[in-house]
């Protein structure tokens, strides 16, 4: 789309602090041109770092809200900024890119980046990584290093943080060394060793972890029953219908009354859309509206996959029939 504003005046507003940076220019840094992408780089260091952190903040509340975005070009020429923050909020824009080349530049903030907040954002973002191995969609060997990496991060980072986030990246992981590693975390007394344990479960896609995650569905220690529930609706465990049902019954969290929504849309089954429907009919709130139709949709899509599964099990039992 062609612009009328020539991109001239967006960096003249980025460097006139004395005013907020207007919203209409948001949307000049997707999809950035690379002449565009030099001159902003070029004026970047002459920005303030509190109007770095408020711009990237709002480009990544945009990529929230429009799915059309595309910000990883710039996100992606701010991984090596001097401020760390910027670093961290660039990663974080970048968290569910597939782009090839940003495996090396996260490897190499994991290993040597001098925050420890980076560091675990780059071991978060890795994971995104390690699950396209797994689904074949980017060679074995680079699965292969970055594994390697993050379980190096896991047995010697100095940073709980960092080595969390290793674990949790890990659970994507089909080595044979990660369970030990999930169920080691989980056993530990630390709060959040057990949520990012739980964590990686959901991730692991074996149900094997069923009796775990069932088991703090009535945690209480809200983290930890939040992960769990997320953990069962990755794992689509069918035995925590009831149980997440009557959760939602008695929830008065807002946000963790949506964990639960979602993890039952992944479930789905008996009596789930019918509760899906009765909350969608007395919701007066846009927003929270919304979000249920999204997850009735989900619903959909979880029970037209079960249909397919039963159809293809029909199939092979009349194969072995004939």
């Amino acid at each position: 789309m062609a612009h009328t504003t020539p991109f001239s005046a967006v960096i003249a507003a980025l460097l006139d602090e004395s005013k907020l940076f207007p919203a209409r220019y948001l949307q000049r840094f997707s999809d950035i041109e690379s002449v565009d992408l030099k001159a902003v780089l070029a004026a970047w260091p002459d920005v303030s770092g509190q109007r770095k952190q408020t711009l990237l903040q709002d480009l990544e509340d945009l990529a929230e809200t429009d799915t059309l975005v595309s910000l990883d070009a710039f996100a992606r020429a701010l991984l090596t900024d001097p401020l760390a923050e910027v670093r961290l909020r660039a990663l974080r824009i970048l968290v569910e890119s597939d782009e090839p080349r940003l495996i090396q530049a996260y490897r190499k903030l994991l290993r040597s980046d001098p925050d420890m907040e980076v560091r675990a954002a780059a071991a978060a973002n890795l994971g995104h990584f390690v699950l396209l191995g797994e689904l074949e969609k980017i060679p074995a060997e680079e699965k292969q290093e970055i594994e390697v990496d993050l379980m190096l991060a896991l047995d010697s980072s100095k940073s709980q943080s960092v080595r969390q986030r290793a674990l949790e990246s890990l659970g994507y992981s089909g080595r044979a060394e990660v369970p030990a590693l999930i169920e080691a975390a989980y056993q530990q007394k630390v709060t959040d060793w057990k949520v990012s344990a739980l964590c990686a479960m959901g991730r692991s896609s074996d149900t094997c972890w069923s009796k775990q995650v069932l088991s703090q569905l009535h945690a209480p220690d809200e983290e930890v029953r939040i992960e769990a529930v997320r953990a069962a609706g990755e794992l689509e465990l069918e035995p925590a219908r009831g149980i997440l049902l009557d959760l939602l019954a008695d929830e008065e969290d807002i946000e963790a009354r949506k964990e639960l929504v979602w993890a039952l849309s992944r479930i789905g089954g008996q009596g789930v859309r019918a509760r899906l429907e009765e909350m969608l009919d007395a919701e007066t709130d846009d927003e929270e509206a919304e979000f249920l139709e999204e997850a009735l949709d989900n619903l959909t899509f979880t029970e037209d996959l079960a249909q397919f599964g039963m159809f293809d099990f029909e199939a092979d039992a009349d194969e072995e029939a004939d």
